[in-house]
């Protein structure tokens, strides 16, 4: 059977550049629209993972929530994070609706169990400090924001299973070792939970380029074994099924209303 998986950092539904009005739900139709089998999504306010079966017509949603909606320092609901955000969309972005990512499956394919790991816990980040020599300014703005990478074991309609996982990473312009760290966090977690010889799917904002990844250059050598990654941060990465295509969206296809939507470009793979 042949695989269509995207990839995608939706910006909480911005356009480029921000404005007043977002267009969340106009871009999960566009990325669904055309019924691939896969799809995961990055940068989603909390609100949002409610209403994305009914965007994506139907797709079984696997939500994992990165940062709870929250009032400065306390605790809030997705639907004021919801409310409040619709005053401007490009100015608050992600300040009250929290942050999530999603893996969203066609009806081909049935989920079978789903995990997740903290990419960036407090005893990973001294370790990884320690370890890089990180400034401690750094690692104060590393601890600011959760992230996560989910993954989900699902049924292939030929009677395989495959591990799907989406990932965000943290970005850090000063240093981008530490996206690095994450990813390599993120492959180990996947290829333990793989039993021998099942498919991963790798998928997510790795937030580094691999001309800069040490952990990209080491995943695609023997002893990992997955395909080269495409030039940006965006990725789809593949073990164990051939590759067919891949590659990233042309910007016209990416528009909606005149407005190009997303600070990312989604990249696409056929497998097989």
């Amino acid at each position: 059977m042949a695989l269509l998986v995207r990839t995608w950092n939706v910006f909480h539904g911005n356009a480029v550049p921000p404005e007043r009005r977002a267009y969340l739900e106009r871009m999960v139709r566009l990325a669904t629209v055309d019924r691939p089998d896969v799809v995961c999504l990055q940068e989603l306010p909390v609100w949002s993972l409610r209403r994305l079966a009914e965007w994506s017509e139907g797709m079984a949603v696997v939500p994992a929530i990165a940062a709870p909606p929250r009032l400065g320092p306390l605790p809030s609901t997705a639907e004021v994070g919801r409310i409040l955000t619709g005053v401007d969309h490009g100015r608050f972005r992600s300040a009250f609706t929290g942050q999530a990512n999603a893996i969203l499956l066609s009806p081909r394919l049935h989920l079978v169990e789903h995990a997740e790991i903290d990419l960036n816990p407090r005893r990973f980040r001294a370790a990884q400090a320690k370890w890089l020599d990180l400034d401690p300014l750094l690692c104060l703005a590393w601890a600011k924001e959760r992230r996560v990478c989910q993954a989900a074991r699902v049924l292939l309609d030929d009677g395989r299973t495959a591990i799907v996982a989406n990932l965000h990473a943290t970005s850090l312009h000063a240093d981008e070792r530490v996206a690095d760290a994450e990813l390599r966090r993120a492959a180990v977690f996947v290829d333990a939970l793989a039993a021998p010889d099942e498919p991963i799917l790798l998928c997510g904002d790795f937030n580094i380029p691999p001309e800069r990844s040490r952990t990209l250059a080491d995943l695609e050598q023997p002893d990992w074994g997955f395909s080269r990654a495409v030039p940006g941060i965006d990725q789809v990465l593949v073990r164990g099924l051939d590759v067919r295509e891949i590659g990233p969206w042309p910007e016209e296809r990416r528009r909606v209303d005149g407005r190009l939507v997303s600070d990312h470009t989604p990249v696409e793979a056929v497998f097989a």
